[in-house]
């Protein structure tokens, strides 16, 4: 694991596979890190033995990366730019990203920003709640900030508090996260998103919103259903890898 400097936080990131294949930037979810949404699922070593160069990186307030508590820091637009300060960083003029649920979201507005930058798209966890918002999460913050899980009644802040705990996170920067990288994109926005594009929701999965959905919004996307799957297990779905890997091997 290494380190690069973003708008003048550290992230930590990994850098495997392929050095002379196609790039694959890997986005993690909220609550997440590169480690439990893309190493331990085993997204990197599928998409490493398929030819890519894989790289992931703990957003700012996860895993090894540095934990800001000002909720400022969290807004999309700026967390889009780690990702195009890490590109910069290793040197990769283009290429494929895949953003999980809020990193989702943050693979959105980086795509936005900079199109040229990013050749073909994944959206995974997040469908048309991209553009119609996810829901209250406002109790997921007070679940964070509860002395205890014991003190969380929402069902909701029950799930993300027990996955903060499990994961050892940082729960004051985690709620400062949560409370402005929820921020939507209209469908104008959504439809300048016009490359390639693949979008996985769970057909159990309460927080996405409807792929097809989102998918009519753009251009040039398609929906994958991942059969039988929540928010929390569709990313390491076996189809949805399979499904992943055909989509990025089929080139522009």
């Amino acid at each position: 694991m290494d380190h690069f400097t973003s708008d003048g936080l550290e992230l930590a990131y990994i850098d495997e596979g392929n050095p002379d294949g196609e790039s694959v930037l890997l986005m993690h979810g909220f609550a997440s890190s590169m480690r439990v949404n893309w190493i331990d699922p085993g997204w990197v070593v599928k998409l490493a033995d398929a030819g890519f160069r894989v790289v992931a990186f703990d957003h700012r307030a996860h895993g090894n990366s540095a934990k800001p508590t000002d909720p400022q820091a969290y807004r999309p637009a700026r967390m889009a730019g780690d990702a195009a300060a890490l590109l910069d960083h290793l040197e990769i003029g283009r290429s494929a990203v895949f953003g999980y649920s809020m990193g989702a979201r943050v693979a959105a507005f980086a795509a936005l920003a900079a199109p040229e930058r990013f050749s073909r798209i994944v959206f995974g966890g997040l469908g048309i709640g991209l553009v119609k918002g996810v829901g209250n999460w406002d109790t997921i913050a007070d679940a964070l900030l509860a002395p205890s899980l014991d003190d969380v009644s929402d069902e909701r802040g029950q799930m993300f508090r027990a996955f903060a705990d499990r994961t050892k996170s940082d729960r004051a920067a985690l709620a400062a996260c949560i409370s402005a990288a929820r921020e939507e994109l209209t469908p104008a926005d959504v439809g300048r998103i016009a490359q390639p594009t693949l979008i996985g929701v769970g057909t159990r999965d309460d927080l996405a919103g409807s792929a097809d959905e989102l998918a009519a919004l753009m251009p040039n996307a398609r929906a994958f259903d991942i059969a039988g799957r929540d928010h929390m297990l569709a990313v390491g779905d076996r189809t949805f890898k399979d499904e992943v890997v055909r989509f990025l091997c089929e080139g522009d």
